[in-house]
Parts: structure tokens; C-alpha cells; sequence
């Protein structure tokens, strides 16, 4: 074979070899580099994306179906997580903390300090404790703790409707989440383990147009917690309000479908970025598993005839049980009907109290990316005491605050 057919051959191959390599590393590990097959987008997400569109668009009882689901993952979750990370990620830079050091700074606080941030309202302080985790901040207990103590979403419906039950409801949880997270920690000697995902997490270098969908992002935001917070209360809108709260959810949710179909981010952003980034990134990153639960859901309930009311009024003892399985379904939106449920007198105290500890809230997304045996297991542990909390109550006070 003639020399500079040797020559072109070997080139060939160095290439055919540095493709197999680029694309067993994106297997291996999904991210940056994926993103960049067409254009600014990453395959997967763009494909995801255009599906979604698809569904939003269709005619009839399906593409109805989509839009209930992605206007309820929007003001029922999104705008709710967006707060508590902008929020937090705010108070970070204005006053020059970082969440990670105090974790490391008191290791025997982690535990109470974890079930309190899962605790609060909505699901962005168990966000932060599970990528305190990733970092290697905290022990496992800790995410026991505050995947225990969160009750996600739920908890803004619960303190507007019956603050009573909140103010007795979250101080249990709190400390059932408190007692669960030291006895994993006697027992689970994996402390500070670091995942390695978020060792080299990418700045996210935004370009004017990305700095400018962050912003609209983040604009709509503001309109949409006030839709958020009205469904909570269960304040209806007709007409042409109904129209634009529609128009809101849908915009907010391709907006951030866009950022997240051309963000780098696996999970978690770079401390090092401004507190709007953040904030968009991980919202975005965190709705999009979102919106896959609430798909589900709304399909299953709408095309196979699923009627959790019916389940409820016909099983009994079997209450809690049910109310706990359903805390375990990942995502905020099952657990807001089952506290919805609970206000409309349907179901017992013992069954909210059993799903509000079970239930992760979207905390668990960003934990399934990052380490999904973690999520796993931190899952199981957090049932374990909802199982013997709940049937406690309901075996030994029935109608403790039964509406």
C-alpha cells in the first residue's frame, strides 16, 4: 500500500478512534459534552423538548391532558422552588456564607439543621441539603433528614388551609426527621461521601441571549407565584385571567425547557456563578423531571380511569399504607392531592402525617441524578418511621385532628 494511503488510513482511524471515545464518555457521563451535537443543544433535551411541544399542541383530550399537567408543574412547583433558590443563593452572596462550610463547620448539627431546611415550605432547602451531600458536606443522615422532614409543596396548601394541623404536623416531622437521620448515621457509615459529579461542575459561561432568557425567566416568575399561590388557596380564575395564568405557566415552562435543553448542568451549579443563574439553572433542571411526573400522573389518571378518592373511602386500615405509597411517587404534585384529601375530610390525620414523612418532595430528582442508590436508599429509610409514626397515631388516637 502506497505511503500516503498508509497515511490517510491511520488518520481515518485516530478519528474513528476519538469518536468512539467521545462517545462512550458521553455515555459514561452525560454531560457538557453531549450538548453540542446540534448546535447549542443537547440531543436528548431537544428531542424531550420538541416531544413535549408536540403533546402541548395536539388536539383533544391529550394535548388538554399536557397543558393541565405543565400549567400545575409550573405554579404548583416551579415558581415555588425558584423562590426558596433565589432566595437562599441571594443571601449567600449579600452576606458572604456558604451552606456547605456551616455543614462542615458543625458536624453535629447537620442532622437538626438538615430536617429543619427540609422543613420549610416548598422543596429548595432539601434541594440544598442534597447537594451539600454531593459535595460531600454532610452525612447521610442529614439527607434522611430532610427528605424526613420536607413535606414539599403541600406544606404551602396545608399552612393556608388549616394552620392548625401545620403548626402540630411539621415540628413532628421535624423531629422524626431529626431521630431518623442520627440512627441512619450510628449505622450507615458512608459519612461525607462525595459522589465526584460535583467536583467539576461547569461555570456556566451565558452568552447575551442566554443572560436574556434567564432574566425573562426569572420576570415570570413573579406573575406566576401569584397564580401559585391563589391555586393553593384554591381561589379559581375565569375567563380571560384563567386565559393569561395559561398563557404564564406554558411560556415559563418552554422558556425554561429551552435554557435546560442547552444548559451544561447535570444537577447542581457552580457556587462560583451569580445567584440568577442558579436559581434558572436548577429550577429548570429540577421542573424537568417535574413535568415528567406530572405527565404520568395526569395521564394515568385521565386515560386509565385511576380515582385515588375511591381508593381512599373504600380501604380502612389500609389508609396510611396507601397515603405512604403515594408519598414515595417522586415530585410534589401526588402529595398536594393527598393534603387536599386530608382538608376535604376524606382521609385521616395519620394518613397526611404518614405521607407527609414519606413524601421527598422534588428534592429527590436532583438526588436520582446525582446518586440514584442514594436516592434509593434514602427513600426506604424515611418510610420506615412514616410506617410506625402513622399506624402510632391511628392506632392510639384515630381522630387526632380529623377534619
Amino acid at each position: 500500500m502506497p505511503r500516503m494511503c498508509i497515511k490517510d488510513t491511520l488518520i481515518h482511524n485516530d478519528r474513528y478512534t476519538a469518536l468512539i471515545k467521545m462517545a462512550y464518555s458521553d455515555i459514561k457521563n452525560p454531560g457538557f459534552n453531549l450538548g453540542h451535537v446540534i448546535g447549542p443543544f443537547r440531543t436528548k433535551r431537544l428531542f424531550l423538548t420538541l416531544l413535549l411541544l408536540i403533546l402541548t399542541t395536539f388536539p383533544g383530550a391529550l394535548g388538554a391532558a399536557t397543558r393541565i399537567a405543565l400549567q400545575d408543574a409550573y405554579v404548583g412547583v416551579s415558581v415555588f422552588v425558584a423562590l426558596t433558590l433565589g432566595v437562599f443563593y441571594g443571601a449567600e452572596k449579600l452576606f458572604g456564607f456558604n451552606i456547605s462550610n456551616v455543614f462542615r463547620r458543625a458536624p453535629l448539627a447537620q442532622v437538626p439543621l438538615a430536617s429543619v431546611m427540609g422543613a420549610m415550605p416548598g422543596c429548595g432547602g432539601a434541594v440544598i441539603v442534597v447537594a451539600a451531600y454531593s459535595s460531600g458536606s454532610v452525612s447521610m443522615g442529614a439527607v434522611v433528614a430532610t427528605l424526613t422532614a420536607t413535606m414539599g409543596d403541600a406544606a404551602f396548601l396545608l399552612i393556608a388551609k388549616r394552620p392548625d394541623v401545620a403548626v402540630i404536623l411539621l415540628p413532628i416531622s421535624v423531629l422524626v426527621g431529626i431521630f431518623s437521620g442520627y440512627i441512619v448515621d450510628i449505622f450507615d457509615k458512608r459519612k461525607h461521601e462525595v459522589t465526584g459529579k460535583m467536583h467539576h461542575v461547569p461555570m456556566i459561561n451565558g452568552n447575551k441571549p442566554r443572560h436574556f432568557t434567564y432574566l425573562a425567566y426569572g420576570i415570570l416568575i413573579i406573575p406566576g407565584l401569584f397564580i401559585g399561590i391563589s391555586a393553593l388557596m384554591q381561589i379559581e380564575y375565569t375567563g380571560i385571567v384563567a386565559s393569561v395564568a395559561s398563557v404564564i405557566s406554558i411560556l415559563g415552562i418552554f422558556i425554561g425547557m429551552l435554557i435546560w435543553s442547552t444548559s451544561p448542568v447535570q444537577a447542581m451549579t457552580n457556587p462560583a456563578d451569580n445567584p440568577l443563574s442558579r436559581m434558572v439553572e436548577e429550577t429548570t433542571f429540577i421542573t424537568a423531571w417535574v413535568i415528567l411526573a406530572f405527565l404520568g400522573f395526569e395521564y394515568v389518571t385521565s386515560f386509565a380511569g385511576l380515582d385515588l378518592q375511591a381508593w381512599f373511602s373504600a380501604v380502612g386500615i389500609a389508609l396510611p399504607l396507601i397515603a405512604i405509597l403515594i408519598g414515595l411517587i417522586p415530585g410534589c404534585g401526588p402529595q398536594v392531592l393527598v393534603t387536599t384529601f386530608y382538608i376535604n375530610g376524606l382521609i385521616p390525620f395519620s394518613a397526611l402525617l404518614g405521607n407527609s414523612i414519606a413524601n421527598d418532595g422534588d428534592a429527590l430528582f436532583p438526588a436520582i441524578a446525582l446518586n440514584p442508590r442514594v436516592a434509593f436508599l434514602a427513600t426506604v429509610y424515611s418510610a420506615i418511621p412514616a410506617l410506625i409514626v402513622a399506624y402510632g397515631f391511628y392506632i392510639l388516637a384515630p381522630n387526632y385532628l380529623t377534619p
